[in-house]
């Protein structure tokens, strides 16, 4: 493979916070010298929180330290432990996974659309059995899950419903943010995310105000924020960093625009690779309800050799979950005998993201599409 160059198109930019560099020295240097000497779980926090639950409408949000940690403190609030079964997806990030085996309970593992990559709700429906507690399923690369089949499944059988929604702040369907289909949701803040920031974060966003209340506590040691060192629940260290939360705050209200041009440079891959499915590159579904635009992978048969294409005309990409989740050594303990899911194991072999952030050059784009669809005609010429 071509060595990476400065005049390479980075798949993680590492300018991606450039143009907030002096907001963010400004918080490191008013919060650390302030008179409060306040670094977790202040009124910077608190504004953030209120600012996201006005803006989502929702009953409540909760910053906590990371998208996996959300994760945690919504299962440990829904008293999910062993004994119990969490229905995931097959095909995605290890939390999906690790999550719900921390808290003592098992993952079963759904198959995947083989379009979308998300949580197949029939699949997901086979596997429920008396022992199910909740059912999980994750928005993934580009594209929201089913959440209105996955809210009808979990009312129909009376499960609790988790959307992993750490990747699509900033996504709706039909109306509703994501985040909200679910019991509770999950954002993640962490560096590429649509939200992202040069730090480790998230929140819990849901409806529910007593589940709030549960993961308020759980996230500072099982305090109640109103009586230091009076521990009600066996809690976690999951609190949320000041600095964070001011640079956050300074940021959203430019949050709608980096969404957009996310959501332009997306619809201008996929119009120029739509042709491209018969020779093996599938892009991902062409705009539209459901979609969240943060990261832009397509499905090539011939990935390896895409990926050497891309990085001799100067443009680095990146393979995600190069293996499904029941094929991790991790989780193989977790996997149903004999049960093997195809489609996640197909998306496991052929994915690929490409660039997609804000400040990318319509230029930096055009040549993007322009080496992929390169590389497809010259398969057509392979005899």
């Amino acid at each position: 493979m071509t060595a990476v160059t400065a005049e390479t198109i980075r798949f993680f930019p590492p300018d991606l916070f450039e143009d907030d560099r002096a907001a963010l020295l400004d918080a490191v240097y008013s919060i650390g010298t302030g008179a409060d000497q306040k670094f977790i779980l202040g009124e910077r926090t608190a504004r953030l929180e209120r600012a996201l639950r006005e803006d989502l409408g929702a009953a409540d949000v909760v910053a906590c330290s990371s998208g996996t940690s959300a994760l945690t403190l919504i299962l440990a609030a829904m008293g999910v432990g062993p004994g119990d079964e969490v229905v995931v997806p097959a095909f995605g990030c290890a939390p999906l996974a690790s999550t719900v085996a921390n808290r003592g309970a098992r993952p079963v593992f759904a198959d995947i659309d083989p379009r979308t990559l998300t949580a197949d709700p029939a699949a997901a429906e086979a596997l429920i059995t008396e022992r199910t507690r909740a059912l999980m399923p994750a928005h993934m690369f580009s594209v929201m899950a089913d959440m209105p089949a996955f809210r009808a499944l979990a009312d129909r059988h009376g499960l609790r419903l988790v959307e992993d929604s750490a990747v699509a702040q900033g996504g709706t369907l039909r109306g509703r943010p994501a985040g909200l289909w679910g019991d509770a949701g999950v954002y993640s803040f962490v560096q590429v995310k649509t939200f992202g920031m040069p730090g480790e974060g998230g929140a819990v966003v849901t409806g529910d105000t007593s589940l709030a209340a549960d993961v308020r506590m759980l996230r500072n040691h099982g305090q109640d924020g109103v009586h230091r060192f009076r521990h009600h629940r066996v809690g976690y260290n999951s609190r949320f960093d000041e600095v964070m939360a001011d640079f956050q705050l300074r940021r959203l209200a430019g949050l709608p625009g980096r969404l957009a041009r996310r959501a332009e440079i997306a619809g201008y891959y996929s119009d120029r690779f739509a042709p491209l499915a018969d020779r093996g590159i599938v892009a991902p579904p062409v705009g539209g309800d459901g979609r969240c635009h943060y990261v832009y992978a397509v499905l090539a048969e011939r990935r390896d050799a895409l990926v050497d294409h891309l990085a001799a005309h100067g443009v680095d990409s990146h393979v995600y979950y190069p293996r499904a989740l029941p094929e991790q050594p991790a989780f193989a303990p977790y996997a149903a005998g004999g049960v093997r899911p195809v489609h996640a194991e197909s998306a496991a072999r052929r994915n690929l993201a490409l660039p997609l952030y804000p400040h990318l050059s319509d230029a930096q784009v055009e040549h993007i599409a322009d080496t992929v669809c390169a590389f497809a005609a010259s398969r057509e010429k392979t005899p």
